[in-house]
């Protein structure tokens, strides 16, 4: 391990995702004043970000959220759709941690050519921005900003990634996968405020041990899903990422957390020696017992 003044290193314990990831940082200290005004220069539109706080089992976190606008905001009638009219508590409390993920569970289990196999109606008018981007559309919507060279870089590292494992789930290529989820427009914002806050920060080594999971299934359109889904396994292995099973029952670690760690770990082995500069702690949307429902971050100076 070099010895980097800025180093990050990302306790996996209570899993992680894309809005988990940005509050932690955030909370570290990147700033929000930069994060809006580099978010705006995005070729996208029909999107806010809203950074508050929140207290998790007694510790206080930074919450970060992508709001839509009305006439992208699918989330509801894709969940009544994922989970059924019947959804109980169980599945609605597990989901509703967040609108992003919410999207990319919905695209795991759906593929991307569910619109034509669900036909609920729910497509219609908002189809256009919400639905089935390839990775070129992605791309040319992060060239099209004015992020930095490096902030670019991470967050297409960061959806090439995500390409690669959902092409492999069903059984296309990177580039002719259409993504469901990471074509959303908060995706994009997720995925491009850590590579943002990030370079804010100065980071260059990131350390990542392991990602705890928890268990039990998914239930989507084909039936039960197993945790951890396709996409999470294939991250997973793609970046050798081990993972530690958690004593709960849903699931902790999301598509483009995984993908995060994936495209951007430098390490999993902690520094013999480092002092700890700052730390930051991002909120869950979810209200799981048997972990903190927050992701911690460490920046640390690597004694040598």
């Amino acid at each position: 391990m070099s010895n980097h003044q800025h180093t990050l290193i990302i306790d996996g314990t209570s899993g992680i995702s894309g809005d988990m990831t940005v509050a932690a940082l955030l909370d570290l200290g990147a700033s929000e004043e930069h994060l809006r005004e580099q978010l705006a220069t995005l070729p996208v539109d029909g999107f806010t970000i809203a950074v508050t706080r929140a207290n998790k089992h007694g510790i206080d976190a930074c919450d970060f959220d992508v709001q839509l606008a009305e006439e992208l905001e699918n989330h509801d009638h894709d969940m009544a759709w994922l989970y059924g009219n019947e959804a109980t508590a169980e599945h609605t409390h597990e989901h509703e941690h967040h609108h992003h993920d919410h999207d990319e569970h919905e695209h795991e289990h759906t593929h991307e050519h569910d619109h034509e196999a669900h036909g609920h109606g729910h497509e219609g008018h908002h189809h256009a921005h919400h639905h089935h981007r390839s990775l070129a559309d992605v791309t040319a919507i992060i060239d099209g900003s004015q992020l930095s060279d490096g902030a670019k870089r991470r967050a297409l590292a960061i959806f090439t990634a995500l390409a690669a494992a959902e092409a492999k789930a069903h059984g296309k290529t990177p580039e002719t996968v259409m993504f469901h989820e990471v074509g959303a427009v908060d995706s994009i914002v997720d995925v491009c405020s850590v590579a943002i806050c990030l370079d804010d920060l100065g980071i260059e080594d990131i350390v990542v041990e392991s990602l705890s999971e928890g268990h039990g299934t998914i239930r989507c359109a084909h039936g039960p899903m197993p945790i951890p889904v396709p996409a999470v396994v294939n991250l997973c292995q793609a970046g050798n990422i081990a993972l530690t099973p958690a004593p709960v029952a849903g699931e902790l670690v999301t598509p483009t957390g995984a993908a995060i760690v994936a495209a951007l770990r430098t390490t999993e082995h902690l520094p013999a020696r480092y002092r700890i500069e700052a730390v930051g702690y991002g909120a869950g949307k979810r209200p799981y017992e048997g972990c903190s429902g927050t992701l911690r971050c460490l920046l640390v100076h690597v004694d040598a």
